[in-house]
């Protein structure tokens, strides 16, 4: 490989005009961003091994990612990062909480919640478990400043189908866009609350002949994903589009109403070209 990748929060470098990687050994390297997305708060760096030292490459360990799914409450959790800016710093602590939803600046994301202590400059930092297994992403852009000892990480498991679509971006032409063919109208948390309804994006109408159609989706079903990447409203899914390519075949994650319960299904699809003008 002719680069190494980096997995950070999309906070972190949102707005930069340079993007520097400083390693173990005190060696920097300039890097890119390959991808990112706000709604997720992820993004993915690339550093060309060519900017790299031998000796900085010699050191560099591909980090074990564990399985955030199979935590549970009181599992160890060590927080790495570069707290307060004065260098690498762990803290030690435990998984407090396993799916605590947390919004801000419009932007909901489900979390896990640990008491080791996460402050600025840990945040796209690993949450390990006591394997070394990473289990988590920190965030400080989710932490709480009302309250002691309470920090957030974006769950590994969740991430990584984020993180594999960002590592295998390209930017695409809008005749090599993907498009599905439906309308749809955003289930927002307080909707959901509100009717019973689950968080997504609510199919109105689905139009004839299209990839939505053949794949089997439906009006009243609600999208829950796309290619396994969680969606919450109608720009997820059109970011999602923007970079998948048309002709490509992937999957849609619907709640579909069956005798007064939501059931999740996954639709295979074959992803349609855009009609002019789209």
């Amino acid at each position: 490989s002719s680069e190494i990748l980096i997995v950070t929060n999309n906070h972190v470098i949102e707005n930069a005009k340079t993007v520097e990687i400083v390693f173990a050994d005190d060696s920097t390297a300039p890097a890119t961003v390959k991808g990112s997305i706000a709604s997720k708060d992820l993004a993915v760096l690339s550093v060309k091994i060519s900017d790299l030292k031998k000796g900085t490459i010699d050191n560099i360990k591909v980090a074990t990612l564990g399985d955030s799914d199979s935590l549970k409450l009181g599992d160890m959790a060590i927080a790495i990062g570069n707290a307060l800016g004065y260098g690498q710093s762990i803290t030690v602590g435990y998984i407090s909480a396993l799916d605590r939803e947390v919004t801000v600046d419009n932007v909901t994301l489900h979390v896990l919640q640990t008491d080791a202590a996460i402050n600025p400059g840990n945040s796209g930092g690993a949450l390990l478990n006591s394997k070394g297994e990473v289990i988590g992403i920190n965030s400080v852009k989710y932490v709480d400043e009302n309250v002691e000892s309470v920090g957030y990480a974006i769950p590994i498991s969740d991430a990584i189908p984020v993180i594999n679509e960002l590592m295998n971006r390209t930017i695409l032409t809008d005749a090599e866009k993907a498009y599905l063919g439906f309308a749809g109208k955003d289930v927002t948390q307080d909707y959901s609350e509100r009717f019973n309804i689950p968080v997504g994006v609510y199919v109105r109408e689905v139009k004839k002949g299209s990839a939505a159609e053949n794949a089997g989706l439906k009006k009243g079903d609600i999208i829950v994903s796309i290619n396994d990447i969680t969606v919450k409203n109608t720009d997820d899914v059109e970011e999602i589009l923007d970079y998948t390519r048309a002709g490509t075949t992937g999957t849609i994650g619907i709640k579909r109403l069956q005798d007064n319960t939501y059931v999740d299904k996954t639709l295979e699809v074959t992803f349609d070209k855009r009609p002019s003008g789209k």
